[in-house]
């Protein structure tokens, strides 16, 4: 897209929805992507629902959804979301498909919702990619695609210009990561907070989580976390946010594995880096100071680190997100 379209209006995602697709994904990109968000500003995308025909029925014939775009709608797409199917055995219309594939070829960012990973890997373009997909339907998917790498056990996958996400809840959070990717941790961490929405998770966390992170300061954990992210730019470790929860380390990685589906490590280097992310865009502190204002510690550990989550250097990051 050229400088003067960019300008010209905000970065459009349109959600392809099909019959019988999940109302609860299809809700969620509406949600993050299709609201007028007086917490950042205004709208921070050009959102559209889009159709084969003009009356779509939902998931188990709750309701039908009416009056959105047609397929032409995909071409328009600077991202495209395809949402959740239950019938994944089932194949899409050709017209379908080929709106897909065509996107993908013109550089459209595409993403798959739950189950929608089926309908990309169908459409052709998860060939050779990584992705992700509920649980439940990993084997099945494994079968019918094995020329795709299949993480059944994250929550979302970022493969470039092709996304993932698991079941569901998921959703909310591949959504929330390509807000960041696009607007800044600040702006997704804004969002998530009108969502009342954890902002922390990361892609690489666990599916299975029996239970959600206690964050109640009337327990031990819930206040050693609230502990852990004020004093995260220190030098602390494991060990002593262990100590704060009144755990010794194997019980709390066994409680971390179980409630928040990471390790205690991965999670206090995500707090960091969030922290790191959000001084890069609302300060002009010199990139070693923010290193170790963020506890990351060293000007090569921010840079490996962010280069892991968003492809840019702390530089390019700053020149991309900073806000007057």
């Amino acid at each position: 897209m050229s400088k003067e379209s960019s300008q010209a209006r905000p970065h459009r995602v349109v959600a392809l929805v099909d019959d019988n697709s999940n109302p609860f994904e299809v809700a969620c990109a509406t949600e993050v992507f299709g609201i007028h968000r007086p917490e950042v500003g205004g709208l921070l995308y050009d959102f559209r629902l889009c159709a084969r025909r003009g009356r779509v029925p939902m998931r188990q014939g709750f309701f039908s959804m009416t009056d959105v775009a047609d397929l032409a709608a995909v071409d328009t797409a600077d991202t495209l979301i395809v949402p959740n199917r239950p019938d994944t055995g089932t194949p899409k219309p050709p017209d379908v498909l080929a709106a897909i594939a065509r996107a993908h070829r013109r550089g459209a960012r595409v993403i798959g919702l739950c189950s929608g990973a089926f309908t990309l890997a169908e459409a052709g373009v998860l060939a050779g990619r990584r992705a992700t997909v509920h649980w439940m339907w990993a084997e099945e998917f494994r079968h019918r695609y094995p020329d795709v790498t299949v993480d059944e056990e994250v929550l979302y996958v970022d493969d470039g210009d092709i996304l993932t996400s698991a079941g569901s809840a998921a959703a909310l959070d591949l959504a929330l990561h390509v807000v960041a990717l696009d607007h800044g941790a600040e702006v997704a961490a804004a969002v998530a907070r009108r969502l009342v929405f954890a902002a922390h998770r990361p892609g690489g966390q666990s599916q299975f989580i029996a239970r959600p992170i206690p964050r109640d300061r009337g327990t031990a954990l819930g206040s050693a976390l609230e502990w852990a992210e004020r004093h995260a730019a220190e030098p602390i470790g494991v060990r002593a946010i262990a100590r704060h929860a009144g755990l010794s380390p194997a019980t709390l990685h066994r409680r971390f594995r179980d409630e928040l589906g990471c390790t205690p490590l991965a999670w206090l280097t995500g707090v960091r880096l969030r922290h790191a992310r959000r001084l890069l865009e609302t300060t002009t502190l010199p990139i070693e100071r923010i290193a170790r204002a963020s506890g990351l510690g060293t000007t090569a550990s921010l840079r490996s680190r962010l280069a892991a989550e968003t492809g840019l250097t702390p530089t390019a990051y700053r020149r991309h997100f900073r806000r007057a």
